[in-house]
């Protein structure tokens, strides 16, 4: 049995030195070469599986499982992985292999392979699998910065599991009601204090909904949805609340990120901007920094976000913010992914760092201006093209010299 939080800490100091991204790629198809000689594989799943996307409704579908038996859960659990390096979660992604079987997404009631992928989304603790593959796994890197990453996959030839499941009560109490909408079993579930990410296998193992209509969600599909949910539904409540009165800046940097979350009196509106430098996941080859954004105003988006998962992701984490205080407020994130970020790893990347920005005490300012001039000297970046950046931030600017103007002008007169 492998010691998971021993062996992430032995992996960052083994690798802590390990800057390069070519170096680091390297490192993750290393930690892979022994899972490619094989054709069988035995081990406990965390529970954790995988759905595709590609050539929907017929999707692959299958598990995710390490070489090792005991407690894997760590490597399912992303909301477990705030403070652990890249190279730590490469340590521990790298080992689950997927396992791959050709299924249509309306197939959720018949079949072995669909019955144990049910089993996996509702079991409460790890489970002992075996599984054979009709040829030796592949490693696939993936630019995919919605889901996290995982090892070699190969399609399956056999799966099998060794242990009887112990269901999440909670999971499986909505999987039980037939009649219960998906939109509100998520809801059901996250105010009942069940972890996001458990809530997505849940969706994606094709557990919620009304029972006619249930179906497998491709994993990447189902993160997103849960966060777009969940925080749709934080923000019926946070639209009807006061304001802030002051403006706040919160800031955080984890995975060579640097974030810096901006909070401004005013009706409910949110804006994520994020800028890639060069040699990063989504600018590998640029030679300048490429900067993104999507935003929304009290009314919403009508459309998915140009951005992305993580646009939603973030909106989640702010959100829960302003309902627990009471408050609603204008939202800017501003988000520098520097070189060191040169994997993708997920949208909990964001969800959960936003959130731990969110944990710490912000500093506040009674001027937007000042407020401005302080998140400039936490970024590298000028400010001058955050704003140029942002549509959020230049129509307060704006709207602060229309006031000043009006002002002007009634002290005139």
């Amino acid at each position: 049995m492998v010691d998971y939080e021993f062996e992430v800490k032995r992996s960052a100091v083994a690798y802590s030195n390990m800057r390069d991204p070519s170096l680091l790629k390297y490192y993750y198809k290393n930690r892979t070469v022994e899972l490619m000689d094989r054709t069988e594989l035995r081990g406990s799943s965390p529970p954790d599986i995988f759905i595709g996307h590609f050539d929907y409704p017929n999707v692959y579908i299958g598990p995710l499982i390490p070489p090792e038996f005991g407690d894997t859960s760590m490597l399912g659990t992303p909301e477990r992985w705030v403070g652990k390096s890249m190279e730590q979660i490469i340590e521990m992604r790298s080992s689950l292999v997927r396992g791959m079987y050709k299924s249509s997404v309306f197939n959720v009631e018949n079949g072995k392979v669909e019955d144990y992928i049910k089993e996996l989304g509702l079991a409460e603790r790890c489970v002992d699998a075996n599984i054979s593959f009709a040829s030796k796994p592949v490693l696939r890197l993936r630019a995919d910065d919605d889901s996290q990453p995982y090892g070699p996959s190969a399609k399956l030839k056999d799966f099998s599991i060794d242990t009887n499941i112990t269901p999440n009560k909670k999971v499986e109490s909505a999987y039980s009601d037939i009649d219960m909408l998906a939109s509100d079993a998520l809801v059901e579930l996250y105010h009942k204090g069940v972890e996001i990410s458990k809530i997505q296998k849940a969706l994606c193992a094709g557990l919620l909904g009304v029972g006619k209509n249930r179906r497998f969600v491709p994993t990447r599909w189902s993160i997103t949805a849960v966060d777009d949910t969940l925080s749709k539904d934080n923000l019926k409540e946070v639209k009807a609340n006061e304001s802030i009165d002051k403006t706040r800046v919160y800031e955080y940097c984890a995975l060579d990120n640097r974030w810096i979350v901006m909070m401004m009196p005013g009706p409910w509106s949110y804006e994520l901007v994020e800028a890639w430098y060069p040699k990063t996941v989504w600018n590998e080859n640029g030679k300048d920094v490429s900067i993104f954004s999507s935003y929304e105003l009290f009314d919403g988006r009508k459309k998915y976000a140009e951005i992305g998962g993580c646009y939603y992701a973030a909106r989640l984490a702010t959100s829960e913010l302003l309902k627990k205080e009471g408050k609603q407020a204008r939202i800017v994130i501003l988000r520098e992914a520097h070189p060191g970020y040169i994997l993708p790893v997920g949208v909990w990347n964001v969800r959960e760092h936003v959130r731990e920005a969110l944990k710490t005490v912000p500093t506040e300012f009674d001027t937007f201006k000042s407020a401005l001039e302080y998140a400039g000297t936490k970024l590298e970046i000028p400010m001058k093209s955050w704003i140029t950046n942002s549509n959020i931030l230049r129509y307060t600017i704006s709207q602060k010299t229309l006031g000043q103007y009006s002002m002007k002008v009634a002290a005139k007169n």
